[in-house]
């Protein structure tokens, strides 16, 4: 297994491809860390809690839909939401680099 900050550096800002393309900040990180868990020092730790994020953002997400009708809460959630998911990659992106170990806030831990 061998040390590569930089790979997890580019998988915590993989997440922003989204605001590229409009989607894939939960399939590239996935796909890097699926394709380098075994090879990569922590990639595993770092992936995982990615992937939880990712899938967190996506849940909290849905319940703004229905809240946009109760006096437009699901607005500031969706404003709240999209600050959270490119402040946060690019904080723990900064974290890993300095080789902190990153934290994502309001993780549902979906893989263990």
């Amino acid at each position: 297994m061998r040390e590569d900050k930089q790979l997890l550096v580019i998988t915590h800002l993989s997440q922003l491809i989204t605001l590229a393309t409009g989607f894939g900040s939960l399939i590239l990180p996935l796909i890097i860390w699926i394709t380098q868990k075994e090879k990569v020092y922590q990639m595993d730790e770092h992936g995982k809690n990615i992937i939880n994020f990712q899938l967190s953002l996506i849940i909290y997400f849905i319940i703004c839909i229905p809240l946009i009708l109760l006096l437009g809460l699901g607005l500031l959630g969706f404003i709240v939401l999209g600050i959270i998911s490119i402040i946060f990659p690019i904080i723990n992106a900064i974290k890993t680099s300095n080789g902190e170990t990153p934290k994502y806030p309001m993780s549902i831990k979906f893989i263990n």
